[in-house]
């Protein structure tokens, strides 16, 4: 909405929202704001936030037993209307059988909280404005949900809820499903396309794995069957193939209904399935702004002042770019640690196969629930006899990568060690950076800077306060996970 004042135009300063309900207050039918005079009496529930029950007037009882006879009344806020209009209506009005229970759900809740068991005739101020609360922080947590979903490139539906306290969506983060390009950087395609009919079943000349010495990545239902560590390379646009193509997985995009939420045990936000996932499918790409490696080190510095950075380093084979989510990410910005993890970092090559580039991609390691919360290990290790790989770093913003570690899936930078790189080819981590090591490599497996013990781990500062500051401080973090296995510290 402008006012156009001889070419120049003046931003209004209300939302569409609120002209719709000066609109409908006052009697003024706007058509452009959808406000015509069929409509401008009607009355839609925005939400309800207070309750009571009375006596019918002029009955004592209901029956024979005694049972004295009420009326449910529910404080409605109807949309559209401002707060003055608020009126008391009886249940037998109400036709918002949803809002009705969301209603009772943040009641029963408080109630639990409260250690109370009984529902009282009239609530308490208290009570009522802890459900007007409720009643807002929802609506905000939905509107977030419609501005993510309205990302283009998503397949399905990303959710949003929080059951657990008033927090709202993230301050300073724009919801991504495509890389951002950082300053300085040029992205150039590079790829060449295979000839195939059919990829999976007859690969002319290995179809684009095998061109580029590497075997098919996937089986016949899209699971991943290299091992961690080992590259994937998939069909691209320039490819003979169609968008069915078995060997186009991960460029589908996310196959999963997945939900960002609030976890209750400290952790902050996580990410959970609302679908069964099958083992060894792919989940998410870690999505985010690529920027340079000297940008990364600028940045990761204030980000540790902060105390939270979400810094990953594309390392395959050099480390010259960092992908940063902190700002610009997809849903992987929200998934947590766990020492008993179920997702896999893969790198994966489509239409540039620049190494110095790949996209990182999350498989499933196992099959995973319904409702089950998504996560992977801040200190993944990987078993250095089957396949040069990764370990992880201990605080998402993410250690170099010696060039010698040349099948790296990503890694953390933050925590920097000391020891040779030339000793451990199979570390991620720049060795020469922090003279800070804590402990003896021998006496302490626990300590930052074992190239043979630790030589990457990731932590989320962010979601656990202890980890704020430089790497001395970040000794023997705890680990909140809760798994059976639990290590009881991330590093």
């Amino acid at each position: 909405m402008a006012e156009d004042l001889k070419g120049c135009q003046v931003v209004c300063k209300v939302t569409t929202y609120q002209l719709q309900t000066l609109c409908r207050h006052e009697g003024i039918v706007c058509l452009d704001l959808g406000v015509n005079r069929k409509q401008m009496h009607n009355f839609e529930v925005e939400y309800l936030f207070d309750y009571k029950r009375t006596l019918v007037p002029g009955r004592k009882t209901a029956n024979a037993t005694g049972v004295p006879k009420e009326r449910e009344f529910y404080l409605v806020k109807w949309k559209g209307y401002p707060d003055h209009m608020n009126t008391w209506e009886p249940r037998k009005n109400l036709r918002c059988v949803e809002l009705l229970r969301q209603f009772w759900d943040d009641v029963f809740l408080e109630l639990q909280r409260q250690k109370k068991t009984v529902v009282p005739n009239r609530f308490e101020t208290e009570l009522s404005s802890y459900l007007e609360q409720r009643a807002r922080h929802r609506q905000s947590l939905q509107r977030w949900e419609a501005q993510i979903n309205s990302v283009g490139g998503l397949t399905k539906r990303i959710l949003v809820r929080n059951r657990v306290d008033l927090e709202g969506p993230p301050n300073n983060f724009t919801y991504i499903n495509n890389y951002k390009v950082g300053e300085g950087i040029s992205m150039t395609t590079m790829a060449v396309g295979c000839e195939c009919t059919n990829c999976l079943e007859n690969p002319v000349g290995g179809c684009c794995p095998g061109v580029l010495g590497h075997g098919f990545a996937y089986n016949e239902c899209g699971q991943v069957k290299v091992k961690p560590g080992e590259p994937i390379y998939e069909c691209n646009n320039m490819c003979r193939c169609g968008p069915d193509c078995p060997n186009r997985v991960v460029q589908r995009g996310i196959q999963h209904t997945l939900c960002i939420f609030k976890t209750d045990n400290g952790r902050g936000w996580g990410v959970r399935t609302s679908e069964r996932v099958r083992r060894h499918s792919f989940v998410m790409e870690y999505v985010g702004e690529i920027i340079t490696t000297e940008e990364a080190e600028r940045r990761g510095q204030v980000y540790d002042r902060q105390g939270a950075t979400y810094l990953f380093d594309l390392d395959y084979v050099e480390d010259e770019y960092t992908i940063d989510a902190a700002h610009y990410g997809n849903v992987s910005h929200f998934v947590n640690h766990s020492c008993n993890p179920n997702l896999q970092v893969y790198n994966v090559f489509i239409d540039n196969l620049d190494e110095r580039l790949p996209r990182l991609a999350f498989f499933s390691n196992r099959g995973i629930s319904a409702g089950e919360e998504l996560t992977f290990d801040y200190n993944m290790q990987i078993d250095p006899i089957d396949v040069e790989s990764t370990k992880m770093d201990s605080n998402f913003s993410m250690t170099r990568s010696p060039k010698k570690a040349s099948l790296v899936t990503g890694s953390p930078k933050k925590v920097h060690m000391t020891g040779s790189p030339k000793k451990d080819p199979l570390m991620i981590g720049s060795l020469k950076k922090d003279p800070l090591m804590i402990g003896s490599p021998k006496k302490d497996p626990l300590m930052i800077g074992s190239p043979k013990k630790d030589p990457l781990m990731i932590g989320s500062p962010k979601k656990d306060p202890l980890m704020a500051g430089s790497p001395k401080k970040r000794a023997r973090m705890e680990c909140k996970c809760g798994t059976d296995n639990c290590r009881g510290y991330l590093f």
